[in-house]
């Protein structure tokens, strides 16, 4: 047996944790550039504790899915600032947009210099500056993985920067910032979360310490994914799910991803979507795909075991089949109100060009069998209008 696992550099979850902030701030550096959304609602909070330890800040704010342009932007501001630390307090895309300006700070060159698929994919040369994520979505688990994807509108796709420096010096995850986030984004976020601890569990490169946390957070999803949709003030279920998306990104970072992921990273390129809405409605898709794909031309494989056990996990039944787990899948998606893919703009005669830029992505190839372009099509079909 031989694996891999990484991660960042310490963790800290619990609720309250947030208020750490400062201190661990001054560990690291003295002028903090600090990456927050359009909103801001916590940037006097973070000035406070920030200036309490005696760190400086400069604030930059990222609306939207990060594009290269913007990462661009925020690397020439934290210069400006001469920050010798960054930090990152928001969603997915506040949170991937920090790894990549705190990355560039240190190694030459501009975003596409080190960007897959679309960019020329060239190794880090230096370490990244210290970087502390703080997310307030629970969802994509970004905080704990070593790549960050940015959005290229000229290329009318997703791609990622990847590399072990990219993995943040401290992840802080605080249940009690995600408290007010509305039930739309909790819903879509929380799909996300959970497709990434079942795509890790079936992938190619699962592990046994990847498949420890998988395990560990799907019954988790399973009591508390409706519950905190349903009352977003459910302190315990926000815990549930805020440890789940923690286990989503500790997964996916060491044993990849699959076809969920292949396919939301065009359509995040092509339509303005978020990505966890974009997972979310993919998801029950995906599943059936596979299943009915290894049932037909590799029925011996392990991945099948694989969803049966998710299956129990997910409704609670020893011996519930694998198709289970699309049925419980599809009423969670209907519970949480997830819309189809033609609400982001998307129709028929998209299909084709999805499929294909698909095929290419980095994800695919953890899925645990390969997809023909006629069962990635009938995912996209049916998630139109679920």
């Amino acid at each position: 047996m031989g694996f891999e696992f990484a991660t960042a550099g310490q963790i800290l979850f619990g609720s309250g944790s947030f208020e750490r902030l400062g201190g661990l701030a001054s560990r690291f550096g003295c002028r903090a550039l600090i990456i927050t959304g359009r909103q801001g609602r916590f940037d006097p909070a973070i000035r406070d504790r920030l200036e309490a330890a005696g760190v400086q800040s400069s604030f930059f704010s990222v609306s939207g899915e990060p594009t290269v342009e913007t990462v661009s932007r925020g690397v020439e501001a934290g210069r400006g600032f001469g920050a010798d630390l960054v930090a990152s307090i928001g969603g997915g895309s506040v949170l991937d947009a920090g790894k990549a300006i705190a990355a560039l700070l240190t190694n030459p060159g501009e975003p596409l210099d080190y960007l897959e698929v679309i960019g020329r994919g060239k190794a880090w040369s230096r370490p990244s500056l210290p970087y502390i994520a703080v997310p307030t979505t629970a969802g994509t688990g970004t905080e704990v993985t070593r790549n960050a994807v940015l959005t290229s509108p000229e290329h009318g796709v997703k791609a990622s920067l990847r590399g072990p420096w990219l993995l943040p010096a401290v992840a802080l995850v605080d249940p009690e910032l995600t408290y007010d986030l509305p039930p739309d984004i909790t819903a879509a976020s929380g799909m996300d979360a959970l497709a990434q601890v079942i795509e890790p569990m079936v992938s190619a490169k699962a592990q046994p310490l990847t498949d420890a946390l998988c395990r560990e957070a799907l019954p988790r999803a399973a009591r508390s994914l409706r519950r905190v949709f349903e009352d977003g003030r459910d302190k315990k279920a926000r815990e549930d799910i805020c440890f789940l998306s923690l286990c989503g990104g500790l997964a996916l970072a060491n044993a990849g991803l699959g076809a969920i992921h292949g396919l939301a990273a065009p359509l995040g390129g092509m339509f303005a979507a978020p990505h966890g809405a974009l997972c979310a409605c993919l998801l029950p898709g995906v599943v059936r795909a596979n299943l009915s794909a290894l049932a037909g031309r590799d029925p011996s494989s392990t991945a099948l075991s694989r969803y049966r056990e998710i299956a129990a996990l997910l409704t609670g039944s020893t011996a519930a089949a694998p198709e289970a787990a699309v049925q419980w899948l599809l009423e969670t998606r209907s519970r949480l109100q997830i819309p189809g893919l033609a609400r982001y703009g998307m129709r028929p005669e998209h299909i084709p060009a999805v499929v294909e830029k698909a095929q290419a992505t980095s994800s695919m190839k953890g899925n645990p069998v390969r997809l023909s372009a006629e069962e990635l099509a009938a995912v996209l079909e049916e998630a139109l209008h679920p």
